[in-house]
């Protein structure tokens, strides 16, 4: 009896066991992930979004299909995330606009900070005021001297109203309280001819676009906007040199569907972790202006509700609103 009853227990704990882990699933992931990329191909976002499929995959074992869904300042491929199934296999790549949008758009078709859920902040990037060679002024305190000697005729490029870059341009006047006028392109390429050319003074656009400008002689670097300098141009001083407390860079981070299993999402946030550390994935991010800057995804979360509440009073004293 004893001999039975031991081989029943252990028939019904091997069917308990057999039970649990058909219960759990497959380990994650198991089939292809889709990583959404709210951009058009081109740029930084698209060369982060395809190094890191390549590298998830090696990571995975499974094809990370990256699919592009521009549109309304990268809402519409946000939206798409959002709805997705929460699941871990639709990701999608958020960039500084995500933090805008909530303040400069009358609507948004999703809640940015309940209807998705963080993975990791991925990567930051510089943004630089640079000048038109011939500009008197050749440091931050110049052309502050300059637009506070004539009120409202200092101007200064970006490559959108609402943009970062036009925000960067606000905040510098919030925080300096001087009068520049903005001038807003659509796109950074005509912008670039305008300060080039002399017709326009000031430039705000990442640092990664300016430098061959600036390396050629065509661009005066002014400041860049983050914290500290940038390691590919240390020469440029920051705006924080000159304004302290002054801090702006680009960010890139990595959100999934807000339903979507705590323990995925820890996976998937350990798994880019790993890379975005290891040195050649750093050494290559570099290469194109960008530096790695993984957290955790309750970090990310709340950069992402700390950077909303920094640029909603700047959206609204800016009077910027979505096209």
């Amino acid at each position: 009896m004893k001999i039975l009853f031991a081989s029943l227990l252990g028939a019904a704990c091997g069917a308990t066991a057999t039970h649990a882990v058909a219960a759990a699933g497959p380990a994650y992931p198991s089939r292809p992930v889709t990583l959404i990329v709210p951009n058009a191909p081109g740029g930084a976002i698209d060369i982060l979004s395809r190094l890191l499929s390549e590298r998830l995959q090696k990571t995975w074992g499974q094809p990370v299909v990256v699919m592009y869904k521009p549109g309304a300042n990268t809402v519409v491929g946000t939206d798409h995330v959002a709805k997705s199934a929460p699941d871990g296999y639709t990701l999608g790549i958020v960039v500084t606009s995500h933090v805008i949008n909530p303040t400069l758009r009358k609507t948004m078709p999703f809640d940015t900070v309940k209807d998705l859920a963080g993975v990791s902040m991925l990567v930051t990037s510089q943004i630089v005021i640079t000048a038109t060679p011939s500009l008197p002024a050749n440091d931050l305190a110049g052309v502050i001297a300059m637009a506070r000697k004539d009120p409202g005729k200092m101007s200064y490029a970006s490559p959108g109203s609402g943009s970062s870059m036009h925000l960067t341009g606000e905040l510098l006047k919030s925080m300096t309280g001087v009068d520049m006028l903005h001038i807003p392109y659509k796109g950074s390429g005509p912008a670039y001819t305008e300060v080039m050319a002399g017709r326009v003074p000031l430039l705000i656009d990442p640092l990664f676009s300016s430098m061959p400008y600036i390396k050629a002689g065509k661009l005066k670097p002014i400041a860049v906007t983050g914290k500290t300098r940038d390691p590919s141009a240390p020469d440029i001083p920051t705006v924080a040199e000159t304004i302290p407390g002054f801090n702006v860079q680009s960010i890139f981070g990595l959100v999934a569907p807000a339903a979507t299993p705590r323990e995925v999402i820890n996976k998937i946030s350990a798994d880019v972790g790993t890379i975005l550390r290891s040195a050649d994935f750093k050494a290559r991010l570099a290469e194109v202006g960008l530096t790695s800057a993984p957290s955790t995804p309750e970090e990310f979360d709340a950069l992402v509700k700390a950077e909303i509440e920094k640029w909603a009073p700047v959206v609204k004293a800016s009077g910027a609103t979505a096209d």
